[in-house]
């Protein structure tokens, strides 16, 4: 009876293992789309006035939006609305920031989406 109980419980726990595995895959997936920052940090970064701080937010703010649109869009799509969300948040930033600041800011986009595997 104790070996039964035992072996219940091992088969359990390996499926149980196998659920949680699949549930943070999926998760990771999704997470790897949140793109929100630390506006503070990313102004002081840049070395951005206010006025330019405030257009940054709200600007990324868009783009966090279209990526976390991206990431719930279907996999054959994604990387077509992936481009589309970078490619708009790149000309907006550009309006916005001088070239010494666009050009760290594309830097830490970079590194950003390497770090997270959206860029291919």
């Amino acid at each position: 009876m104790k070996r039964l109980f035992l072996l219940v419980v091992a088969v359990l726990s390996m499926t149980a293992t196998f659920a949680k595995d699949e549930k943070v895959n999926n998760v990771n997936n999704v997470e790897a789309y949140d793109m929100t920052v630390n506006y503070y940090r990313l102004g002081e970064t840049l070395g951005l006035n206010i006025d330019q701080l405030e257009a940054v937010e709200d600007i990324h703010r868009t783009f966090c939006a279209d990526m976390m649109n991206a990431a719930n869009t279907n996999k054959d799509d994604r990387q077509a609305v992936v481009e589309k969300a970078i490619n708009k948040d790149l000309k907006y930033m550009h309006y916005v920031l001088t070239d010494n600041q666009y050009r760290k800011y594309v830097m830490l986009l970079n590194v950003t989406l390497n770090n997270r595997g959206l860029n291919k």
